[in-house]
């Protein structure tokens, strides 16, 4: 059973929240707790380093150092060194995540939401990475024709540049499906079209540069790409502390 029911992070000069796990307890004693963390967050610029406090049938901890706060709401029967040791790996998770400057300029409740689900991407599959391979060499061959090209064109012809960059722009446009599918990002299924997009206008505006077969097989990969990346999906993260 989960002893540590809820937790956030937030700046301790305003009381901010900036991130906040996802509770599923709704007992009048833990939405009590809940108004009661929310008014210490307000206070915590006055408070020591850590501490703790009682609330009904729950306990508040919290451990701050900097501008950074992590609190949690946790049962009575879990241990105050296990509570301290999931906010110090929190806190040290969070702020490897995101720097001073990003904390001090956030002006709106929970703007780092997404570290909240605290999750990792399923394995890399056999196919994803054949989809990577291909990606890579797409991209190697956009970046070596555009390069050419640019060269040649700085001694002929300045009116090649839409060539060069239909070249350049795929080979961008490659590099970052590698990325998303490797790393979990926001807004993935919106990035991952606008990607394809750019791919395949700038495979069909090379037509006369290349032939048939190798439009086809350059979109052909950013479509097995595309699929790859929006087919994988999040798994959650085990923590070993039972929130």
């Amino acid at each position: 059973m989960s002893m540590i029911f809820f937790a956030t992070v937030v700046r301790v000069r305003d009381g901010l929240p900036l991130s906040a796990s996802t509770d599923f307890y709704h007992t009048q004693d833990f939405v009590e707790c809940r108004k009661r963390l929310k008014t210490l967050t307000l206070r915590l610029a006055q408070c020591p380093g850590r501490g703790s406090a009682e609330s009904c049938d729950f306990r508040i901890h919290f451990s701050a150092s900097g501008d950074v706060a992590c609190m949690a709401i946790c049962s009575r029967q879990c241990p105050t060194a296990m509570a301290f040791c999931f906010l110090e790996t929190l806190w040290w998770e969070f702020t490897a995540s995101y720097d001073n400057t990003c904390i001090g300029l956030a002006s709106r409740p929970y703007a780092f939401l997404e570290f909240a689900p605290n999750v990792r991407m399923e394995p890399v599959t056999a196919l994803g990475i054949l989809s990577l391979v291909l990606n890579i060499l797409c991209a190697a061959l956009n970046l070596i024709r555009g390069v050419h090209l640019a060269e040649h064109s700085l001694q002929v012809a300045h009116e090649e540049i839409a060539n060069i960059l239909a070249f350049l722009v795929p080979f961008v446009a490659c590099i970052c499906q590698c990325y998303l599918y490797l790393f979990y990002s926001p807004a993935r299924t919106m990035k991952v079209v606008l990607i394809l997009l750019f791919i395949c206008l700038g495979n069909v505006y090379l037509h006369g540069l290349r032939n048939l077969w190798q439009i086809l097989f350059h979109i052909g990969v950013a479509f097995l790409s595309s699929y790859q990346i929006l087919s994988r999906q999040l798994q959650e993260k085990q923590l070993d502390c039972g929130v």
